[in-house]
């Protein structure tokens, strides 16, 4: 019972750290494919044996589970607290989300692994690049990215990062394929303008938007104008998470 327990624990531990939870990074990784060059396409599925970039997109966070992976949790994220900048904050020493990044993306570039470990890269980086798109994943060094912020979300007890990460997405009943074609609209966007930002400007993007997100009534009681409200955000968030891992890709095997 009490091994039993511990499991339980950890899982739960786990599926609360997660990023935009299973639906929202299938969706990143599913728009990423719609623009992906044949060339690129062919080696990325030959690297990931054939498995899509939409079902691979959750890999860091199942391995979660696993004790041999507990350094790569400080990826997940970074903190930039407010009115600073990633400079002034500086990196932590075990790394972050915005460090990992350039790591995996200059790695992917050399070509220098075996291909085993070209797939696990390959998959930390259609991960981190949805979770840095993720407001909460640029937390302000207060809250733990909002898990310390208690809320009431629908009428039953949440935090505020589980909220952005699975409860708003999930909220819409869509499977990831639909809620693609739902938000997978870019011609309305100018995308090329997405594409000259760099890492770091992701996050502060990022930053920009925790003034919405942190938007709550004084009760924290939130559900459908809560949803209203932050909807759009999350559907750009996604759209431009997909446009730029695609973009990233392209350059790396297209």
């Amino acid at each position: 019972m009490r091994i039993l327990f511990s499991a339980i624990l950890v899982i739960f531990i786990n599926y609360h750290a997660l990023a935009w939870g299973q639906t929202g990074h299938r969706v990143i990784g599913r728009i990423a494919e719609l623009h992906l060059t044949n060339k690129a396409k062919k080696k990325i599925r030959d690297i990931l044996e054939g498995r899509s970039i939409a079902m691979v997109s959750t890999y860091m966070d199942e391995i979660r589970s696993d004790s041999v992976y507990d350094h790569l949790s400080p990826w997940h994220y970074c903190t930039i607290p407010d009115g600073m900048t990633y400079q002034e904050a500086g990196t932590p020493e075990e790394g972050d989300i915005i460090s990992a990044l350039y790591r995996i993306i200059a790695e992917l570039k050399s070509q220098d692994f075996s291909l085993e470990d070209e797939a696990f890269t390959l998959k930390c980086l259609i991960h981190l690049v949805g979770d840095i798109h993720q407001p909460l994943h640029v937390g302000n060094g207060m809250d733990r990215g909002g898990n310390d912020i208690e809320v009431e979300y629908f009428w039953r007890k949440s935090n505020l990062h589980r909220v952005w990460d699975v409860g708003i997405i999930d909220g819409q009943n869509l499977s990831y394929t639909e809620y693609t074609d739902w938000i997978h609209h870019p011609d309305g966007f100018d995308t090329d303008s997405w594409l000259r930002k760099g890492i770091e400007e992701w996050a502060y993007e990022s930053m920009s938007c925790r003034s919405q997100v942190y938007n709550l009534p004084e009760n924290r009681k939130i559900n459908y104008a809560y949803n209203y409200h932050n909807i759009e955000l999350v559907n750009l968030r996604l759209l431009q998470a997909g446009i730029r891992l695609a973009s990233i890709l392209n350059e790396i095997y297209g």
